[in-house]
């Protein structure tokens, strides 16, 4: 039965603590209200037990309002490497109201060792309004709320310690272990006790077993993690002036959440709108270029610098910067042009002596800044999706400025360019020449695929099987690239705790986490895909070290599953069980 909502749902949104100085969202607030399901009434009346708790699956997003098919379940059952993150997925599911619910989770404890509640995270999993693919299986185009199936989507990971339960509802619950690099092997156990005002205590066990294998610090995985940034929206929702000491302060414990998760790279905006505006919140320029009376140019680098060194000082991601772009879609490049006194703009495309002045003069000015920074290496210019001899003329600008400059792109391979892109990402589904992938890895250059709307699977929307983000970074590492690139970390729409739907593409797609900031439950299985990933680089190099030809063949031969040539309609619907499959070889 489809359940379509004509007009926007209303979110009631409560004030956050008093101690906070902004008026945004970010503490208690109420889900959007949904139609219920025909059943409703039915399928709660079947219920015996009034208040009933049980481990559940991460595979699986419950519905708000149905209850649970479930096979109770006390104990999880749970395996990790040493430094590794693990997620369990609770239920609660309730016929009364329930008061002032609240989760704790004990230290973990074996014969030898504790792993302390510090390293222990407990979430109610929120809903959040969600749509559908199109009919052709993407999640590409304009799209209104009224013309979509809408759908409450259990995504949010709340950072609230309580919640109120309603009647005839499922309240999920999450555990996230970080399991501490100097844990020792064995099996630990705890306990999570669900408890409410107005309920009895409920206790789930828990059991970890610990293996003798160790993860690095996720900044040191192999695989290239490129999730594009938005401060700018950081800005607006927690209502705070852009670039001030509050916006850094809530842009902290966001981007230090990426870089958790293994980021290579910061995304910088070198123009005014390089994607034509097309999120909530558009990216300005964080350079200012200032064209005088007399024809010449100056440039003012302090957005950038700042930008640049907070990410890289008080975040920890220090590896790539790279700055878009200059192949715009509008093909229109802002500066102040004190003529005039006023902002201008210059329409031009690649190839006309417009552009080449605009730009040229530019990348030499930028080149000299970045040398004196002590960040020229490790800054690229980069492009996305475009034409390939719009690309020729770009690259010829860069060059003429300066040889030495990075160039990026992330759109269809083309053979004319390759060797000049240091870093090069292509669609889902398709691929370089092997030899080709294998010269670029051996001068040092980076060779990543992506995904977008454009695919209906793998994807990370909110309506996404959860499976599929761990399903999109395995596929990384089966499919022999150097790592993955998504377009959007946290691009939020305009109300992203309750309605994740935008304009022009599925919901989820310009965002991974929430305000809060809150992980989400796509997020944290993409995480797990990361781990996954590092895992098997671990793995194999061990079993090519010590000559154990079987493990590394059976490795191989249930890797070759995650591979777009090799993934049926049928199969598509079975990513979970893939990466169970996958996961229980990973830690035997």
């Amino acid at each position: 039965m489809n359940r379509i909502l004509n007009t926007l749902l209303f979110c009631a949104i409560t004030t956050i603590a008093a101690a906070q100085t902004t008026a945004a969202p970010l503490g208690s607030y109420n889900e959007p209200n949904y139609p219920l399901p025909a059943n409703y009434e039915t399928q709660w009346a079947k219920v015996q037990t009034p208040v009933q708790l049980s481990w559940g699956s991460t595979d699986i997003r419950y519905d708000k309002y149905d209850v649970p098919a479930v096979k109770q379940q006390h104990k999880a059952l749970l395996k990790a490497w040493r430094g590794e993150r693990v997620n369990a997925q609770a239920v609660l599911w309730t016929k009364g109201n329930l008061d002032d619910v609240r989760i704790e989770m004990s230290a973990l404890k074996s014969d030898k060792d504790v792993i302390p509640q510090s390293a222990l995270s407990t979430h109610f999993v929120r809903y959040v309004m969600g749509d559908c693919l199109n009919p052709d299986g993407s999640g590409c185009g304009h799209r209104k709320p009224a013309d979509y199936d809408s759908v409450l989507v259990a995504d949010v990971l709340d950072i609230n310690a309580s919640l109120p339960v309603k009647s005839k509802t499922t309240q999920p619950l999450w555990l996230c272990i970080n399991v501490p690099r100097n844990a020792k092997p064995g099996k630990y156990i705890g306990t999570m006790t669900v408890s409410a005002s107005n309920m009895k205590a409920q206790h789930l066990e828990v059991n970890l077993e610990v293996l003798a294998h160790t993860l690095p610090d996720a900044q040191q995985w192999h695989l290239n993690l490129d999730l594009w940034q938005n401060p700018y929206s950081v800005a607006r929702y927690y209502n705070v002036p852009l670039w001030s000491k509050e916006h850094f302060d809530a842009m902290r414990p966001i981007m230090r959440m990426l870089r958790d998760a293994g980021q290579y790279s910061i995304t910088t905006s070198i123009m005014h709108k390089p994607w034509n505006g097309q999120t909530e919140d558009h990216f300005d320029s964080m350079v200012t270029r200032i064209r005088h009376i007399d024809g010449s140019w100056t440039y003012d680098y302090a957005v950038f610098d700042r930008w640049v060194e907070f990410m890289m000082n008080e975040v920890g991601i220090d590896r790539l910067i790279s700055c878009y772009t200059m192949i715009p879609w509008n093909l229109q490049f802002d500066y102040y042009d004190e003529a005039t006194n006023r902002i201008q703009f210059v329409k031009a495309k690649p190839g006309d002596n417009a552009y080449t002045e605009y730009w040229g003069v530019f990348l030499k000015d930028f080149a000299k800044h970045l040398r004196a920074k002590g960040w020229f290496e490790k800054t690229a210019i980069s492009m996305d999706e475009r034409p390939m001899e719009a690309m020729k003329a770009a690259i010829k600008v860069i060059k003429d400025a300066d040889p030495d400059f990075k160039i990026t792109l992330a759109g269809t391979y083309h053979n004319e360019i390759e060797k000049d892109l240091y870093y090069y990402s292509i669609p889902y589904g398709n691929d370089y020449p092997t030899p080709v992938k294998e010269r670029r890895r051996k001068e040092g250059k980076i060779s990543t695929y992506y995904t977008c709307c454009v695919e209906g699977f793998p994807n990370t929307f909110t309506f996404s099987p959860p499976a599929e983000g761990t399903w999109t970074a395995i596929h990384a590492v089966a499919a022999d690239y150097d790592g993955y690139l998504r377009w959007s970390y946290n691009s939020w729409t305009h109300n992203p705790l309750c309605d994740s739907r935008f304009r022009t593409w599925a919901s989820g797609d310009c965002y991974s986490i929430y305000p809060g900031p809150r992980s989400s439950i796509r997020f944290e299985r993409f995480v797990e895909g990361l781990q996954d990933a590092e895992k098997i680089y671990i793995l194999r190099q061990e079993y090519k070290e010590k000559k154990q030809h079987s493990k590394y063949n059976a490795l191989q031969k249930e890797l070759n599953g995650f591979k777009a040539e090799g993934m049926t309609t049928q199969r598509k619907h079975n990513a979970d069980k893939q990466v169970r499959q996958l996961e229980y070889i990973l830690n035997k």
